[in-house]
């Protein structure tokens, strides 16, 4: 945990901030809003991501309000989720609630906004830092000023708070005539290197050691940004995800405790994983338990395999959806102690359990995992 001594302060301010990697004892931690989500606006960078039928549906309600049901149904469980988490003793805070549907606007483009259900995907939490990712998606350009009242109150606190570039966003960002590559093709990605960008879901944290898988909204420049900001007190290995439609790393590959990495095995192919991960346990996630509810399948923006998106509290526990049977049984397997819990409901939005929170302090210190 940093100490900040203030010239003006009898006592140094220590940082409210302060998670090194994705196990240590959770403390804090920011969860989402669904209040006022609105459907994305139509844009290639976002439609690439989810089949060409629910792309043409998408455009039809862009900018739309979600409906109620699909409102109500998730905030009923992301209510339990937090209860859960607050019986735990983890603190719990949360954004401000912002009308999305308003339109904005930069000199080059216009766009509604999205929701802030997913702080994963905005901010970085690197010890007491916390960064602001540029995100390629237009429609959430400004989603981080909803966060902002809790950003300001942690820097006076003693936090260290950066914004990455603002990216232009601007179709040089973007491949023209672009469509996912089948399987027996070679992979690309809808960025070029225009510029910096990168969703901080790209990235899973094990102390002085990151992971990052490229996607269709982080890009070789926005990962090279993140290690030349980061110096040379930090390594990022990129991990090759073999999914045609790649966007956030914790449905392919997530660190569940020292020495212990969860793999997709429709993603990740275990001999091609970096070096320094040799000596750890790879666990292999079970085949997702089906979706029957037609609506559900319908407005996910996320595949099946969001049954790997689980929220660690120590090394041991282990927040998880109940409907995945298989996932519960195998963490038992694997030595952890599974905290069924419900939040199906919340994937038209964007994720589940990790997607929907930000570590914001976790108990324990900087280390190193790798030699």
């Amino acid at each position: 945990m940093t100490v900040v001594q203030r010239p003006d302060a009898v006592e140094p301010l220590v940082s409210p901030v302060s998670s090194h990697n994705e196990w240590d004892p959770l403390e804090e931690v920011i969860v989402g809003r669904l209040d006022d989500a609105t459907i994305p606006s139509s844009h290639p960078v976002v439609s690439c991501n989810i089949p060409p039928w629910a792309a043409r549906l998408l455009g039809l309600a862009a900018g739309r309000k979600y409906p109620r049901v699909l409102i109500e149904r998730a905030q009923r469980e992301l209510d339990a989720f937090i209860e859960l988490l607050e019986s735990l003793g983890v603190v719990v805070t949360r954004p401000d609630a912002v009308d999305h549907s308003q339109s904005f606007s930069t000199p080059d483009w216009t766009s509604r906004g999205f929701c802030n259900t997913c702080p994963r995907d905005s901010m970085l939490v690197i010890g007491d830092e916390i960064i602001e990712t540029p995100m390629a998606w237009p429609c959430r350009y400004f989603e981080t000023h909803s966060y902002r009242p809790i950003l300001k109150d942690y820097f006076r606190r003693g936090a260290r708070w950066t914004a990455a570039p603002r990216p232009q966003l601007t179709d040089a960002l973007f491949e023209p005539d672009y469509r996912s590559p089948t399987a027996d093709e070679p992979m690309r990605y809808i960025l070029t290197e225009f510029e910096p960008v990168f969703d901080a879901a790209d990235f899973v944290r094990a102390g002085r050691d990151l992971f990052v898988t490229r996607s269709n909204v982080t890009n070789g420049m926005g990962i090279e940004w993140l290690r030349r900001h980061l110096g040379d007190g930090y390594r990022i290995h990129e991990v090759e995800s073999q999914c045609r439609a790649p966007m956030h790393i914790d449905t392919t590959f997530l660190l569940l405790a020292p020495g212990k990495v969860l793999v997709n095995p429709e993603y990740i192919d275990v001999d091609r994983l970096p070096d320094v991960l040799s000596s750890w346990d790879v666990l292999i996630a079970p085949e997702p338990n089906p979706i029957d509810e037609r609506l559900l399948r319908v407005t996910s923006m996320c595949g099946k395999w969001l049954s790997m998106n689980i929220l660690m509290i120590d090394e041991k526990r282990v927040i998880a959806e109940r409907h995945h049977t298989e996932m519960l049984r195998a963490l038992e397997r694997w030595g952890f102690e599974p905290i069924p819990c419900d939040l199906l409901h919340y994937a038209p939005f964007g994720g589940s359990f990790h997607c929907a929170t930000l570590d914001i302090r976790r108990r324990g210190t900087l280390e190193s995992y790798f030699p």
